[in-house]
């Protein structure tokens, strides 16, 4: 026994060898969407970044979408672990967003485009993903289609109400303060100078910010639904407010100070009815939340 040695004859293991195309033949349908979504739409995107970057009124949106890609990207490992289940009723909006594309081309109309690639979007992913990766996926689809530009003719439409109700409130508020002024239109009149509410100043841009900052506070402050929505609509008012407040406050001093009026001052101005703007509707987010919270806690 002592002079017996045992050996044992090595084992053939055979390693599966990868496909070299395995990864492109797992993954065609992807690849050939995106590639087909990018040839249709590139022009559109390039497009809506330059109305970001000429245009003030939405000029936050490269933060917008920078959030949104980051919550989306964030979130991706909960969002795989929903159970993928498609369905052909994804199909709906995606055809819907092809129909809306085909439209706007036609009609030259950048909303209409830039719309139906955040409808083409829900509907591929409720296709390919199902209904409930949809949902995860809800707010920075929201916030994404938040910072796509009015059409014109709706922001003429919009801005033009709003530039007489700012000058004209603003106007009366000035002459509560004992301030000599009277409006003609949305121009005010003062002894020594005189202020035009243009559309920049009618409120657009502060409620264009405002509605981000709105669902920003939904999804940070995990809000329910009804206090999101009601925080959202209460950034109509909030952007109006202190659109006026902006309003007087400049006719105030150009009474006495024009030079100081202009310049610095109109640009400062704007960052701080932002900011008080915000801080208001942050305010108000906490009490509403604290109102309905409080209800729901109550028995019946």
């Amino acid at each position: 026994m002592s002079g017996m040695s045992t050996q044992i004859a090595p084992q053939d293991v055979t390693r599966p060898v990868a496909h070299p195309f395995s990864w492109w033949r797992k993954h065609w349908r992807l690849l050939a969407i995106s590639s087909l979504v990018i040839a249709l739409y590139g022009d559109v995107v390039v497009a809506w970044m330059g109305a970001w970057w000429s245009n003030e009124t939405y000029s936050h949106g490269f933060l917008a979408a920078a959030i949104a890609f980051y919550v989306a990207w964030r979130q991706r490992t909960a969002t795989l672990a929903l159970p993928a289940s498609p369905s052909a009723k994804g199909l709906i909006l995606t055809s819907a967003s092809m129909l809306m594309f085909i439209v706007g081309k036609l009609g030259a109309e950048f909303f209409t485009t830039r719309m139906s690639l955040i409808l083409l979007a829900c509907g591929l992913t409720w296709t390919f993903w199902g209904f409930q990766r949809l949902r995860r996926l809800a707010f920075p689809l929201l916030l994404l289609a938040s910072v796509v530009p009015l059409p014109v003719i709706l922001f003429n439409k919009l801005a033009a109400p709003l530039q007489l109700l700012a000058s004209g409130i603003g106007t009366q508020v000035a002459q509560a303060f004992g301030a000599s002024i009277f409006r003609d239109g949305n121009v005010i009149q003062l002894p020594n100078t005189t202020l035009g509410v243009a559309e920049a100043c009618s409120g657009l841009r502060s409620l264009a910010s405002l509605t981000v900052g709105a669902l920003l506070l939904g999804y940070v402050e995990q809000l329910r639904t009804l206090t999101r929505v009601l925080v959202l609509l209460l950034a109509i008012p909030i952007a109006i407010l202190f659109n006026v407040l902006r309003v007087a406050g400049t006719a105030l001093l150009a009474e006495q100070h024009p030079d100081l009026a202009m310049g610095f001052y109109h640009s400062l101005t704007g960052w701080l009815v932002f900011v008080g703007g915000f801080g208001t509707l942050y305010a108000s987010a906490k009490l509403l939340r604290l109102i309905l919270d409080r209800k729901r806690r109550l028995p019946a």
